[in-house]
């Protein structure tokens, strides 16, 4: 006698939601497969399927990024187009989000959806606003406007990096919560800044400090070189690796200490045992794709791993085709000759922020002086292993 279907159909609909409910390995292994907005939809599903969500989340310790160029579509800047749609699918929580865009597009078209109609200031509320909504809350999200930009495409660690000086660019990288890792971003203007505002940054008497990324706004004001060298002279004494740029603005975090058209510097101060960095300086005497290569081959003898590791590329307007012979892409090629699997981001900005200095866990190798930390048509390459 035959077994009835409908009868053992239903029979293993009740296995698997016997299975979907009580077994936690299986729902685990499921739960691996769903991006992480989704995932946080479904773990009110149940307590169970909430507990095995928390647990993929602490195994998601890899970066990723989105990067956008060309003209965008529509009103808004190409990277707020691709970060709505990308962000639904990538495979972590974003604890820091480090978002970088041009100039040009950005002071002269609206960022965001909400903005397309009519169009705000460059440091519109609504610009951080849209952002905010985008990621989690609590995220803390660094928006920073570049006159060029150095992005790897979306997709692949071993995507060739491009360098866009013109033209319609940019990129989010977004950084998990990382064991043995602490990003802390600090922001600092004349209003703000002191020694105990250093160290209750994280930049001052800070034993775990390993490197900090810095960028600094409206740097031609008066008064702001002064500022400059109040923040930098602590850290060139510190064993942490330095490096940045000048940059055109800076859209996010918003500024209630000081108002538009002030000078300051943001930046993110990355602490924590497990951090390593590594960085050489690109002279102006850097003028040929052979000596480019020759001197970023010079990162490998710091010996970072390169696995979950970033590049850093912080640049002069005045470098990139103009510096060799109307040849573009140089050093971004030079940097993926040398590390292919290492994306690499940046800027070309108005100054340029580092030296040559190696972080290691055993060891730090660097220069000291204030005066050698800041450069014009430079470029300052960097490794950054976030364990």
């Amino acid at each position: 006698m035959g077994e009835n279907p409908d009868f053992s159909g239903a029979s293993q609909d009740s296995k698997a939601e016997y299975i979907l409910s009580n077994v936690a390995e299986v729902v685990e292994r499921i739960l691996t497969f769903i991006p992480t907005k989704s995932l946080l939809r479904i773990a009110s599903v149940c307590r169970l399927w909430r507990n095995c969500a928390r647990r993929v989340l602490r195994t998601q310790q890899k970066l990723t990024w989105v990067s956008a160029c060309g003209p965008s579509d529509s009103e808004v800047h190409a990277l707020c187009t691709s970060l709505a749609e990308e962000v639904e699918k990538v495979f972590l929580l974003p604890k820091t989000v480090l978002a970088m865009v041009d100039s040009d597009t950005f002071n002269g078209h609206a960022f965001c959806y909400r903005q397309n109609k009519a169009r705000k200031s460059r440091h519109s509320p609504d610009t951080v606003e849209e952002l905010n909504l985008l990621f989690p809350k609590g995220c803390d999200i660094m928006g920073i406007a570049t006159p060029g930009i150095v992005l790897t495409p979306s997709g692949s660690y071993s995507s060739p990096p491009e360098e866009h000086q013109e033209g319609e660019a940019g990129y989010a990288i977004m950084f998990p919560s990382m064991e043995g890792v602490h990003i802390k971003p600090f922001h600092f203007c004349k209003k703000t800044i002191s020694p105990s505002a250093l160290v209750e940054a994280g930049l001052v008497d800070n034993p775990e400090l390993r490197v900090v990324l810095m960028f600094v706004y409206e740097a031609y004001k008066s008064g702001a070189a002064r500022f400059l060298n109040q923040v930098l002279e602590p850290l060139a004494k510190s064993k942490a690796l330095i490096a940045g740029g000048l940059v055109e603005s800076v859209f996010s975090p918003p500024r209630q200490c000081c108002g538009q058209g002030a000078y300051g510097v943001v930046g993110l101060a990355l602490s924590g045992p497990k951090v390593q960095g590594a960085s050489v300086l690109l002279e102006q005497d850097i003028s040929s794709p052979k000596a480019a290569e020759a001197t970023i081959r010079r990162l490998k003898a710091a010996k970072i791993p390169e696995r979950n590791t970033l590049g850093f590329m912080f640049a002069c307007v005045g470098r990139g085709h103009n510096y060799y012979n109307n040849q573009s892409n140089v050093e971004a090629d030079a940097f993926r000759k040398v590390f292919p699997n290492i994306p690499l981001f940046g800027l070309f900005g108005n100054g340029e922020i580092g030296c040559d200095r190696i972080v290691k866990d055993d060891y730090t190798l660097c220069d000291t002086e204030t005066d050698s930390l800041q450069h014009e048509y430079t470029t300052v390459m960097t490794l950054v292993h976030l364990g």
